[in-house]
């Protein structure tokens, strides 16, 4: 069923939110790959005048890759930017001489060892055999998340394009037999070829929530950004809070959206 609370048309956009809260892969940046000029400008434009929030499953280190390391603003306007890794089970923010680890909720050795042999038995049980051309770790630790990526985290966007169109079945009998092995984890597909695996209840609407308490934003003061709204998507989530979302395809959407909020936004001047 539609969500009332699901736009995407750039128009009904209203043009009062404190907080703009984006997604990062798939949504600011393509999947895994670092955030573009064109991007870079834009947000540091944005920033000058609203606040902005970054989720996503990466590690901070993938978030300072991707993001901070391609975004030139001044030190003034980083104090507006605040990012959420891990599905905003850590939190970071700009102390004036640096970013700040606020907290930072890490799974067990316990619960990580029980993710690591769920999926061994679910490849087993699957019969699924990895390709032979791997790129980086196939499954790995984030802290307070567990993610497996079909060809490896490094692997280029292009391949894993291919990959998800080949097998367009394969992560959803994951999920499910996943989620029977870990009855007390959140299991979600993410992107185009990963299975995040969480403590329960650690998802996009979790991080909502977490945004919203550490900032002091209600949600009707806030505007959440994904690419992934769909059935067992990874932003499907967010919807349940009841804050209001806008639908991306990917980073193009993404850029004609904080144009259009550029342009609603009073000059200071």
């Amino acid at each position: 069923m539609e969500s009332n609370n699901l736009l995407r048309d750039v128009r009904e956009v209203p043009k009062d939110k404190k907080l703009i809260v984006f997604d990062l892969d798939g949504t600011l940046t393509e999947s895994k790959a670092d955030m573009g000029q064109e991007m870079s400008s834009l947000l540091a434009r944005l920033l000058k005048t609203k606040k902005i929030a970054v989720i996503g499953g990466g590690k901070y280190n993938l978030f300072k890759v991707q993001l901070l390391d391609k975004l030139s603003i001044p030190a003034g306007s980083m104090e507006n930017l605040f990012l959420f890794p891990m599905t905003a089970t850590a939190f970071y923010k700009y102390g004036g001489s640096g970013w700040l680890e606020i907290y930072n909720q890490e799974l067990t050795r316990e619960e990580k060892e029980r993710v690591f042999s769920a999926f061994e038995k679910t490849f087993s049980e699957l019969g699924y055999k990895h390709p032979d051309k791997i790129y980086g770790d196939l499954i790995e630790a984030r802290g307070a998340e567990i993610t497996f990526s079909a060809l490896g985290q490094d692997a280029p966007l292009e391949l894993k394009e291919k990959w998800n169109k080949d097998n367009p079945e394969i992560r959803s009998k994951m999920e499910e037999l996943l989620q029977k092995l870990l009855p007390d984890m959140e299991v979600k597909i993410a992107g185009l070829t990963s299975i995040d695996v969480t403590r329960k209840g650690i998802d996009k609407g979790y991080g909502i929530q977490q945004i919203k308490k550490c900032l002091n934003v209600s949600l009707d003061d806030m505007l959440f950004v994904g690419d992934a709204f769909f059935k067992e998507g990874n932003d499907e989530a967010a919807l349940n809070t009841g804050v209001l979302c806008f639908e991306v395809k990917g980073p193009e959407d993404t850029k004609r959206l904080i144009e259009y909020l550029i342009k609603q936004v009073p000059s200071s001047s």
